[in-house]
């Protein structure tokens, strides 16, 4: 009787997990398509997930899409970690970083377009920024130690180089992702460092995380 007990928190956290993941695949899918006015009632109906449901869970579209940019962040964390512990050295990762952001990101485009400028700074937005500035800081400086990464490229690069590459673009699914990761080839061979008898130098500063900040968060945030 014990183990029954025990076993149906387990099961409706799970269910709970799964809800919530179908809820930020829905949430990102919508905004992408209709903005930031975009109905939450349709992002609940897109996830298969009761308004009831949904409003227990976030109360309102602002703290939903808090949560959508939380868990983005984390996922990136994540990504840097898997490839700096399993790649065999700092290009591989640095590049297998890139190409699983990039995939995940999926058909419907970067999150930052989305709900970028219009939501305050949390603590944990904050420290989720901090986490994920230090991760690529890793990154990229084991690939600018390594001599195999161009010494004018920066970690504050990587989010709007993601951006860039992830725009959203007239086909969808396994296409979307293939054409992406072309221009992801394309992007890594610039990023290599220039011959010695070449002298080519990025346009322009590098952004700063603090630049990064002011577009990740709204006014006074």
């Amino acid at each position: 009787m014990g183990d029954t007990h025990a076993a149906k928190p387990r099961g409706r956290q799970r269910e709970a997990d799964r809800n919530d993941a179908r809820l930020m695949q829905a949430a990102r899918e919508v905004f992408a398509e209709r903005g930031w006015d975009a109905p939450v009632s349709e992002i609940a109906r897109r996830a298969g997930i009761g308004m009831g449901s949904l409003y227990r869970r976030y109360p309102s579209k602002e703290l939903l899409a808090q949560r959508m940019r939380l868990a983005g962040m984390e996922q990136l964390v994540t990504q840097a970690h898997t490839a700096l512990a399993e790649e065999p050295d700092a290009w591989a990762a640095f590049a297998r970083f890139l190409h699983d952001a990039l995939s995940a990101q999926g058909s419907s485009g970067p999150l930052l377009p989305q709900v970028g400028g219009r939501l305050p700074a949390t603590d944990d937005v904050v420290a989720a920024a901090d986490r994920l500035r230090a991760a690529l800081d890793d990154l990229v400086g084991g690939a600018h130690r390594a001599g195999v990464l161009r010494a004018d490229f920066t970690s504050a690069d990587i989010p709007l180089l993601l951006e860039h590459l992830a725009a959203r673009i007239p086909v969808t699914g396994e296409r979307a992702t293939a054409l992406h990761l072309r221009y992801l080839d394309l992007v890594l061979a610039g990023l290599r460092p220039p011959a010695a008898d070449q002298t080519t130098i990025l346009p322009g500063p590098a952004p700063d995380w603090t630049e990064l900040s002011d577009l990740w968060n709204a006014p006074g945030g």
